[in-house]
C-alpha cells in the first residue's frame, strides 16, 4: 500500500488510522471503492467510513441474503450490525455502526 496520487496517499493513512488491524485483501477492496467516482468529492474520512462499512455488510455479513430472502432494507441492516460492529473492533476500529445505519 504505497505509491499513489496524494488523494490516494491520505486514504491509506486514513485507514490505517481508522482500522489498524485490517487485513490487507479488505483494505485494498475498501480503498478501491473509496476512491471510486462516485465517493471522490466527500472528504477521505468520510469516503472512507462509507466504502469500510459497504465492504463490511456487503462482502463479510448476510445481507445480501437476507434481502434474497426477502427482508427489506433496514431490516437486514438491524440483522447484520452487530456482526459489523464485531469486525469494526476486530480491526482496532473504536467507531461503530449504530442501529444498523452507516453512522456511529
Amino acid at each position: 500500500m504505497s505509491g499513489g496520487t496524494k488523494r490516494q496517499k491520505e486514504m491509506r493513512k486514513a485507514l490505517r488510522t481508522l482500522a489498524p488491524r485490517i487485513p490487507m485483501r479488505d483494505a485494498e477492496a475498501i480503498l478501491a471503492i473509496a476512491l471510486a467516482g462516485h465517493l471522490r468529492h466527500l472528504p477521505p474520512s468520510i469516503a472512507l467510513w462509507q466504502a469500510t462499512t459497504s465492504h463490511i455488510r456487503h462482502e463479510l455479513t448476510e445481507y445480501d441474503t437476507l434481502l434474497e430472502e426477502g427482508y427489506d432494507r433496514d431490516a437486514a441492516r438491524y440483522f447484520v450490525v452487530q456482526t459489523m460492529n464485531d469486525i469494526l473492533s476486530g480491526w482496532g476500529c473504536t467507531r461503530q455502526v449504530a442501529g444498523g445505519g452507516d453512522e456511529a
